[in-house]
Formats: C-alpha cells, sequence, structure tokens
C-alpha cells in the first residue's frame, strides 16, 4: 500500500483483508467502496457490524448463532424431537435449514477431529452432544459432515461413542449429484456412490 495513506484507513485495509476471501488488492476496492458509498452501506454496515457483536451469541443448547438464547430452532416446538442433525459449523446448519430437508432438531460440532492439526476431542462440542444423546426421545442421529478426511474421521469417532446411547446413527448419503456427469467426477466420489447404491 502506498505510504500515503493514512493509518484509519490502513486499518481498514488490514482488517478487511483479514475476511475469507479477501487479500489485499480486494480489501482495498472493498474500502474504497466502502468510502465512497460511506452514508448508504459504510455507517449502516458499522452499525448492524456493532449490534451483532453486541447480540448475537451461540445458543447454549445447540451452538447456532442468534439473538435469542435458546435460539429460534431450538425453541420451536413443531420440529420433531426423535432426530438429531449433527453439523461441522452453523454455515452447515444454515444450508440445511434452507433446504427443508430436517425438521428436527441440531447439534453443532464448532469443528472437525484433525490430528494433523491438532484438533482433538476436546476441541470441539462432544461432551454436550454425548449428554444430548442419552435423552429418550431421541431415536436417531444424522451424523451431516463433510465427506473429507477430516469429516470421515469425526463422523467413525462419534458413531463409535454414541453407540451405548442406544440411538440409530446415520449419515447422509455420499455419490453423484444431481446433474452430475460420471466422466466428471473423482474416484472417490464415484466409490462412495457406488457403495451408497439402492433398488429402484
Amino acid at each position: 500500500m502506498s505510504a500515503n495513506v493514512g493509518p484509519e484507513l490502513q486499518n481498514l485495509i488490514n482488517l478487511l483483508a483479514k475476511l475469507p476471501g479477501l487479500g489485499p488488492r480486494s480489501a482495498t476496492r472493498v474500502a474504497l467502496y466502502l468510502l465512497k458509498k460511506r452514508e448508504g452501506v459504510m455507517l449502516p454496515l458499522a452499525k448492524a457490524m456493532s449490534a451483532a457483536a453486541d447480540n448475537v451469541k451461540a445458543c447454549d443448547i445447540c451452538g447456532n448463532w442468534d439473538s435469542i438464547n435458546p435460539c429460534a430452532v431450538c425453541n420451536d416446538k413443531e420440529r420433531s424431537r426423535a432426530v438429531l442433525c449433527v453439523v461441522e459449523d452453523v454455515a452447515d446448519l444454515w444450508a440445511l435449514e434452507r433446504s427443508g430437508a430436517h425438521r428436527g432438531y441440531y447439534h453443532v460440532l464448532g469443528g472437525l477431529l484433525s490430528p494433523l492439526d491438532g484438533v482433538g476431542p476436546s476441541d470441539i462440542n462432544l461432551t454436550s452432544l454425548l449428554k444430548r444423546a442419552n435423552d429418550e426421545t431421541i431415536t436417531e442421529i444424522v451424523l451431516a459432515l463433510s465427506a473429507t478426511v477430516d469429516g470421515q474421521t469425526t463422523s467413525h469417532y462419534l458413531s463409535d461413542h454414541l453407540l451405548n446411547a442406544g440411538v440409530r446413527v446415520t449419515r447422509l448419503s455420499q455419490g453423484v449429484p444431481i446433474g452430475g456427469e460420471l466422466d466428471y467426477l473423482d474416484e472417490g466420489t464415484i466409490a462412495a456412490a457406488m457403495k451408497s447404491r439402492r433398488q429402484i
């Protein structure tokens, strides 16, 4: 960055550059855009960020982000208490909510086990999951974790530890996506699709 940029602007650019998908050049463009749109975008954004920082917290039950605690999902009495869906992060919970595919409750782990990165069982929201699994109203726990090495490691670890809870443990089906062509898929996806095949 040019040496004649003031410290306030440089600090704004540095902070924006820490956001996912933004490098120094993109952060500079965003900072300049915000300054040009000060009244319409920058000031309302600053207020919204301040309000979110003050009011949005992790739900004590599931780990979802909300301004009420327990969150709106956990407060929804119309949901099925029988099925608990375990996800890695809040973004995954929101994706499932958008799809409308799950009408039960959730549990956000806050990460995946990754021995190479030093992430162990004590680093994810595991203790409260095991406690929730012993709730007699829960009959099934769906492991909706990514089909990565860390996702598979976490799924195996969780399924081993949930054996004594007396609940059915399932995971999302994996394989060929809708609209996908076999020629463009990797070998792992094709193998998972063959293993998960079912009668039509």
